[in-house]
């Protein structure tokens, strides 16, 4: 990875750390950072999107927030901006289907966000990762666990930001619902 990149991951990671210390919920701190680090074409407050998302949507405990932060940021730069074309329906479907599955597969640059948290974190849901502070929900310790995750996030979804197209095309899929055989991260969807 050259100089350039490594910079810019650090400083999307860094203002996702601030941004945690000025009041913005999980998903807001990415979303903020990558999209004002990475995305400067958008306007200065799309990260409003991404407000419902913390504490896994509304405090319910679903999907970590860092995690829809970090998917709605990469989407901004590798999100699709044209739906395919085509004169029959199923040419359209089998269209989408490549580009989202095999040409260029955009799926899995966003299959990365969740099997790297898995991985690391050991579930991608907010309920479970702070179980240990559902008492004490606005303590320190919460408070400091989670500003670690929004910030190694903030990093790996940088890293993804800056993919060019090739390189997304020669990602794996990690596991994904389409698996016959959940035990065989990696495979690729047909």
């Amino acid at each position: 990875m050259d100089a350039d990149r490594r910079t810019r991951i650090e400083d999307a990671k860094q203002r996702a750390r601030r941004n945690f210390s000025s009041g913005f919920n999980c998903a807001e701190c990415v979303a903020e950072a990558l999209l004002g680090e990475l995305a400067s074409d958008l306007p200065s407050d799309a990260w409003k999107l991404s407000t419902g998302f913390g504490g896994g949507i509304g405090l319910y405990g679903d999907t970590c927030g860092v995690l829809a932060g970090a998917a709605m940021a990469v989407g901004a730069v590798h999100g699709r901006s044209d739906l395919p074309e085509a004169e029959t329906r199923q040419d359209v479907l089998d269209a989408s289907r490549r580009q989202l599955y095999t040409d260029p597969g955009l799926y899995r640059i966003f299959n990365q966000l969740p099997n790297w948290f898995r991985d690391r974190y050991g579930c991608t849901q907010c309920r479970e990762l702070t179980a240990r502070w559902h008492g004490d929900w606005l303590c320190r310790e919460h408070a400091l666990f989670c500003r670690e995750i929004i910030t190694e996030a903030a990093g790996f979804a940088a890293q993804l930001m800056l993919l060019t197209d090739q390189e997304v095309r020669t990602l794996q899929f990690g596991q994904t619902v389409e698996q016959t055989d959940p035990a065989s991260p990696g495979a690729t969807p047909a």
